[in-house]
C-alpha cells in the first residue's frame, strides 16, 4: 500500500492545549508531596480517536508505513448560518477566505496525532505537506497520505 485516502466526518477540531491539575498526596516514602497530571482536553481527545478510527479503516489491517510521508489535508469548515445568503453561496463556491478559527495548524497537529501509529510508525516521518482550508456544506477533513520512495536517515 503506497497510498491511503480518507474522510473525518464532522467539524474540525484543532489540538487543544494540555492541561494540567495538581492534587497533594503521599508519595512511596510516606512524605505528602504535589502530584500535577498532564492531560489532552477531552474536545482534543475524542476528535484524535474519531481521526484514527477514519485511519484504521483506510488501512484496513496494513502496517503503518516506515517511509517518510507525504499528507495532502483538505479541512473544510461549516459555512456560517448567520452570513447573509448572498455570502453563503460565496463561500461555498470558494470566493471567501476561511479566516476563522481553527487555525489549520492546529487542525493538522490533531490530524497527525491521530494517526500516530496508525498510517505511519511515527508523525516525524512526515516530510512534505500540503495543507488548505475551505468552508463547505459538509464539513469534514480529507486526507491523502502517501508513502515516498526516499531512503530514511
Amino acid at each position: 500500500m503506497k497510498q491511503i485516502v480518507f474522510t473525518v466526518p464532522g467539524t474540525p477540531v484543532a489540538k487543544g492545549r494540555s492541561k494540567s491539575s495538581s492534587r497533594i498526596g503521599v508519595d512511596g516514602n510516606g512524605k505528602q508531596r504535589v502530584f500535577t497530571r498532564h492531560y489532552t482536553p477531552e474536545k482534543t481527545e475524542r476528535y484524535e480517536n474519531l481521526v484514527r478510527l477514519a485511519a484504521e479503516r483506510a488501512m484496513a489491517g496494513a502496517s503503518p508505513f516506515v517511509q517518510p510521508v507525504a499528507l495532502t489535508v483538505a479541512i473544510y469548515l461549516p459555512i456560517p448560518s448567520s452570513w447573509s445568503k448572498t455570502k453563503q453561496d460565496k463561500a461555498r463556491n470558494g470566493l471567501v477566505a476561511a479566516t476563522k478559527k481553527p487555525d489549520a495548524d492546529n487542525v493538522l497537529k490533531a490530524l497527525k496525532d491521530g494517526m500516530n501509529g496508525v498510517v505511519y510508525v511515527d508523525d516525524a516521518r512526515i516530510t512534505d505537506v500540503t495543507l488548505q482550508k475551505r468552508y463547505a456544506l459538509s464539513p469534514r477533513v480529507d486526507v491523502i497520505a502517501r508513502a515516498l520512495d526516499l531512503e530514511v536517515a
